[in-house]
C-alpha cells in the first residue's frame, strides 16, 4: 500500500521523496462549500454526550478533522463493518476483512450538532463521491459510510445526503452508505493522532494537512487550534 510506503520513507527521514510521490499519486480532496442541513441543526438544550462514526478514507485525516472541531470530545481511529473480532491494521488492509478505516466521534450535541459534523466531513474530510476508494488509496476498507448510533442520525443523515444530491452539490452521485453502528475496535497506537505528531510526513501534508487548513478556512466558528488527542493509552 502506498500509504505504508510513505511511513517506512518518513521514518527513514526522507520525507520529501514521499511528498514528491504523492504529488503524483494522490491528494486531498478539494473543499466543497455546503449549504447547512435542512434537518437536525439544532443544538441540544443541554449537555450531554453523543456518539458518531464516519469512514471516509484514511482515518488519519478525518480523525484530525474531527480533533479540531469545537463541541468534539473525542475522535478515536479504528475499524468498523466487518465481522473479524479484534482486528489490526494489517488485516483490514488486505480488503477482506470487510471492516472499513474509521473514526468514533464523541460529541456534545449541546454545543456541535450532528448535521454540523456531516456538513464538515462531506465539505472537507472525505469525498462522498469515490466508490471504494479516497485518493491514492483504493479497497472496501476505504469505503464512505455514515454509521448512525440513534434513530435521529439516521434520519439526519439520510435527509443531507438527500438535500446534497437534489442541490447537485457534486459532480457525480454521494455514494456514502448510510447504515447501523457495528463493533468499533479502536486502531493501534501508532495511528491515534498520527497526522499531528507526524505532520512532515509526506503522506500526510499532501492528504491530510490541506483538510484541516479547509476546515479552519470554511468553518471558522466550528474550528479550534488545539486538537483533542488521544494520545498514548491505546496499545
Amino acid at each position: 500500500m502506498i500509504r505504508s510506503v510513505l511511513r517506512g520513507l518518513a521514518v527513514c527521514g526522507v520525507a520529501f521523496a514521499a511528498l514528491a510521490m504523492m504529488s503524483r499519486t494522490g491528494s486531498a480532496p478539494p473543499a466543497v462549500t455546503l449549504p447547512a442541513a435542512q434537518l437536525g441543526d439544532d443544538l441540544a438544550a443541554t449537555p450531554g454526550e453523543e456518539v458518531a462514526i464516519f469512514s471516509g478514507g484514511c482515518f488519519w485525516g478525518v480523525q484530525a478533522v474531527f480533533q479540531h472541531m469545537n463541541g468534539v470530545t473525542s475522535a478515536v481511529s479504528g475499524y468498523t463493518g466487518g465481522s473479524l473480532k479484534n482486528p489490526g491494521y494489517e488485516q483490514v488492509s488486505t480488503g477482506t476483512t470487510g471492516h472499513a478505516e474509521s473514526v468514533r466521534v464523541t460529541f456534545d450535541p449541546s454545543k456541535v450538532s450532528y448535521a454540523d459534523l456531516l456538513r464538515v466531513f462531506f465539505s472537507v474530510a472525505t469525498d462522498p463521491t469515490e466508490l471504494n476508494y479516497q485518493g491514492p488509496d483504493h479497497g472496501t476498507q476505504y469505503r464512505s459510510v455514515l454509521w448512525y448510533t440513534t434513530p435521529d442520525q439516521q434520519r439526519v443523515a439520510k435527509a443531507y445526503i438527500e438535500q446534497l444530491s437534489k442541490a447537485r452539490s457534486y459532480p457525480n452521485p454521494i455514494v456514502t452508505q448510510v447504515q447501523a453502528a457495528k463493533p468499533f475496535y479502536p486502531a493501534e497506537g501508532y495511528h491515534q493522532d498520527y497526522a499531528t505528531l507526524h505532520p512532515d510526513d509526506g503522506y500526510i501534508a499532501v492528504n491530510d494537512a490541506p483538510k484541516v487548513v479547509n476546515l479552519k478556512r470554511l468553518f471558522p466558528t466550528l474550528y479550534r487550534d488545539q486538537p483533542v488527542l488521544v494520545g498514548s493509552t491505546q496499545p
